[in-house]
């Protein structure tokens, strides 16, 4: 089947009334669980996998898809308003977004992130329809040794381009390994870890855990805090931007649209690093650096087109590779499964409504993010309105209720609880979850396709390299690790070393200096500029 022909077949699809139906409130959930702190797509998601039991396995895929790439604008709201991201990938928004609100712009700057969000969405479509077919014609040929290069290049990339301390996201990933053998072999059927306890003997239930680290962890991160963001008192108007504001802004949408895009596609990539290095594009870009932190718009247009270019372009590992490339992909990978459904290379030729239904429903759910984000923005400002206690009440109870209705299981109700507070102990001592939910998630597929490989190979661990395609995955692993390392001892030398008077002006205009928010960097997704970049401090 051409392309023409699956994009026709894909639409054919979406444009059932009852898919319809299901775009529409998929953007709709990720735009309002955008909107409300404490509330993101990974734990929306997970809470709705039950009532992707009762539809048709491409109705639920669309429906979760546009609660994710839904979400990347809902953020933006509280993130102009209150200078509080909604959505992780929102915090780089704070940075301009709140400085635009307080000097009364507060509608330009939702209204281009809707406009760039829309564009580079749209293209992230574009490129998915492109690019994904003959990827999953490539992956028909992968061996288990391919896989496993995949998977430990995944996992690889979440720890060191997706977090602040590598070596910390490291421990994670390998608790996240460890967290994966519990249970039966999936060869021998032994069991491992269990302790004798028969409620262990199928693993840890990812949802549970994830469902217990994102939102219980995060639920109880917020309710401890006293601090109460307040909102800019301005009216929202002029939300459609100006001919200037698209002006100045048309390059760093298109850079954000690309950048987001490749960045996507790579596991470990999504939202904050694309957001993050985006801006860190635009603000080496700009004339002026130092407008940067104090309302330039391309510092709200780059990163929140780059945030949902990428969310789009994640799909095609999942539907190409049947790798997902973070945890909310992780979340629908496990949605087709239950369908009994397996996303990968065979996904286009067995299921293609599947595929191309998804794929058509994108080009939808962009035009319907737009339709709904620039008339109404008004009316989800409202929903700030509810106060923290009580949401953080209602999702908790929410969230139980929703772990429990999975399987009948109180266990993992305990579940829940116990990596909840495993979550907020890591949130407060600088550990992040998600290397640890990612390896979660790819163990299984990593030890499967590993110990496959060597009963074929007789044991032979050259059989991860004499192979083309799994040998340049690894050489291109231990390429990163190398750079990594190089990277690090001369940010360690550059720190040991005093810096002259002309440096520091230098670094302080941001002419020499590392752009913030690269790869690399000490930055994360809840970091700021400098202090002298007049940039505010996020308080999420």
């Amino acid at each position: 089947m051409g392309i023409l022909d699956g994009i026709s077949q894909g639409f054919a699809v979406a444009l059932d009334p009852v898919n319809l139906l299901y775009v529409f409130l998929g953007v709709l959930i990720g735009t309002v669980i955008g909107v409300l702190p404490g509330l993101g797509p990974t734990a929306t998601i997970a809470l709705l996998l039950p009532l992707t039991y009762e539809v048709e396995p491409v109705t639920a895929v669309i429906l979760l898809a546009g609660i994710y790439y839904g979400s990347m604008y809902g953020g933006t709201i509280t993130s102009v308003l209150l200078q509080l991201p909604g959505e992780a990938a929102s915090v780089v928004t704070t940075f301009d977004g709140y400085q635009m609100a307080k000097q009364g712009r507060a509608g330009p700057a939702l209204g281009i992130a809707a406009v760039g969000s829309f564009i580079g969405g749209t293209v992230a479509v574009i490129g998915l329809t492109l690019l994904a077919p003959p990827l999953a014609d490539l992956a028909v040929e992968f061996g288990s040794q391919e896989y496993v290069a995949l998977t430990a290049l995944g996992i690889l990339l979440v720890t060191y381009l997706g977090t602040r301390h590598p070596v910390k996201s490291l421990c994670m990933a390998a608790l996240g390994l460890l967290l994966a053998t519990i249970g039966q072999d999936a060869i021998t059927g032994t069991t491992r870890f269990t302790f004798g306890q028969i409620s262990l003997f199928d693993g840890f239930d990812f949802v549970a855990v994830a469902m217990g680290l994102f939102g219980v962890g995060e639920i109880l991160y917020n309710v401890e805090k006293t601090e109460k963001a307040q909102a800019i008192k301005t009216k929202l108007k002029n939300v459609w931007p100006s001919r200037k504001d698209f002006r100045d802004s048309s390059g760093a949408i298109a850079r954000g649209s690309v950048m987001g895009f490749f960045i996507g596609v790579l596991p470990g990539g999504g939202g904050v690093i694309s957001s993050l290095a985006s801006y860190a594009t635009e603000k080496r870009r700009a004339k002026d650096p130092s407008r940067f932190g104090k309302g330039a718009i391309e510092g709200v247009a780059g990163p929140e087109t780059a945030n949902n270019a990428s969310s789009t372009s994640a799909f095609i590992p999942l539907l190409t590779l049947g790798i997902p490339a973070n945890v909310v992909l992780a979340l629908i990978f496990g949605a087709l499964l239950v369908q009994g459904i397996t996303p990968g290379p065979q996904l286009i030729s067995q299921e293609p409504e599947i595929f191309w239904g998804v794929i058509a429903s994108m080009y939808i759910g962009n035009l319907m993010l737009l339709a709904l984000n620039i008339p109404l923005v008004g009316v989800f400002v409202q929903l700030l309105r509810v106060r923290a206690g009580i949401l953080a009440a209602f999702a908790l109870l929410v969230t139980m209720a929703g772990v429990f209705s999975v399987n009948n299981d109180p266990f993992d109700m305990w579940v829940v609880l116990i990596f909840g507070i495993v979550g907020w102990l890591m949130k407060k001592t600088g550990f992040e979850p998600g290397p640890l939910v990612l390896a979660f998630v790819l163990g299984s597929i990593l030890e499967t396709n590993f110990r496959r490989s060597m009963l074929l190979s007789g044991g032979e661990l050259s059989t991860f390299v004499t192979r083309p395609m799994s040998g340049t995955i690894f050489a291109l692993m231990a390429l990163v690790i190398i750079i990594s390392v190089i990277s690090g001892i001369r940010k360690r030398r550059r720190r040991s070393r005093p810096a002259t008077p002309g440096e520091e002006d230098l670094t302080a205009t941001g002419t020499t200096a590392e752009p913030e928010g690269t790869p690399g960097n000490e930055t994360t997704d809840e970091q700021v500029p400098p202090a002298e970049s007049g940039a505010p401090r996020d308080r999420s």
